[in-house]
């Protein structure tokens, strides 16, 4: 990695700073980084909604409340960080808070801030398929913050998840929620769009690992997926198996798709967006010829895990 020069003496020796850090990805983070004994601060805008998933139930000793658009606290918090993690994300547009403003103007303020204050490494969350000249505005967002985060801090680290799957997560559980209870399941246009995804345990602790310093790499970028790649069509119907759920699998355009999201984002609970059926789109797999968990010493786990999990309710 690049180290900054000038590192700020009041840095601590291992101390993570994670951004998003009671999100699905950074509470995750933190928990890997408990258990390895590293000093993480976890930073959101309500910090008092942290849950601990790590196995020894360890909590952190600060939880800082700071908010990724205000550039004040973003300058506060990063004080005495030898690492920060940017794991914030938006799915949904609302007032001020828009792709742009997220993941391309805060995510530069976040990194310039960071290496202003000395910080030695910053590691940024983005996902596969992130195209700075992509047509979505979601997507052409996530691709953009990559580039002004490596402008802004040379040496960074940029994390591209594939679609990840968790507990909680509003993918897989969606997913496996809907065959129960559906006797036919919309898919999205035809099923072909291929899906390599990932446990999030398993991006969670491939983060700990560069974060901490665990795994010393000259790489910038890794791509962390799952180990078998999957049609839609095929991953609807292996869930649906898993669960012993019988169910008939009818092919939906995505410009119908596309007008059902558009009118799901004005209610209160949105349960579909414009970036997930645009990202549903385009295939979502892991480059071969970049760095990813098996490099970083991890065994990636498939969905079979987690759908055991939500079969017997937990």
């Amino acid at each position: 990695m690049t180290n900054q020069s000038g590192r700020n003496d009041l840095a601590g020796e291992n101390t993570v700073t994670v951004f998003g850090g009671t999100g699905f990805l950074g509470r995750r983070i933190v928990s890997r980084l408990l258990d390895k004994a590293v000093d993480v601060r976890p930073v959101s805008r309500h910090p008092h909604n942290y849950k601990s998933d790590n196995a020894s139930g360890k909590k952190p000793s600060q939880q800082i409340e700071a908010d990724i658009l205000d550039s004040s606290s973003i300058t506060a918090a990063v004080t005495g960080s030898r690492t920060v993690v940017n794991a914030v994300s938006l799915y949904v547009e609302r007032g001020e808070q828009t792709f742009e403003r997220v993941h391309v103007e805060a995510a530069a303020d976040l990194a310039t801030a960071s290496r202003d204050a000395g910080v030695e490494m910053f590691v940024q969350i983005s996902g596969i398929g992130s195209d700075p000249k992509s047509r979505s505005n979601y997507i052409r967002a996530r691709g953009r913050g990559e580039e002004v985060v490596m402008a802004a801090f040379p040496g960074a680290v940029i994390v591209r998840p594939a679609i990840m799957a968790g507990p909680d997560d509003a993918f897989i559980t969606r997913i496996a929620r809907l065959v129960r209870i559906l006797p036919i399941y919309p898919l999205f246009g035809e099923g072909g769009t291929l899906l390599q995804p990932v446990y999030v345990e398993d991006v969670a602790e491939a983060v700990s690992r560069l974060a901490s310093g665990q795994y010393s790499t000259d790489a910038s970028v890794f791509e962390c997926a799952g180990p078998r790649i999957y049609s839609y069509q095929e991953l609807v119907q292996e869930i649906a198996t898993h669960l012993n759920a019988r169910i008939r699998l009818v092919p939906v355009p995505f410009a119908v798709w596309s007008m059902v999201a558009s009118a799901a984002e004005f209610l209160p609970a949105v349960s579909l967006t414009r970036n997930q059926v645009d990202l549903m789109r385009s295939d979502n797999v892991a480059a071969n010829d970049l760095p990813g968990l098996k490099e970083l010493g991890i065994q990636s786990r498939g969905i079979e895990e987690l759908v055991r999990i939500i079969a017997h309710g937990g």
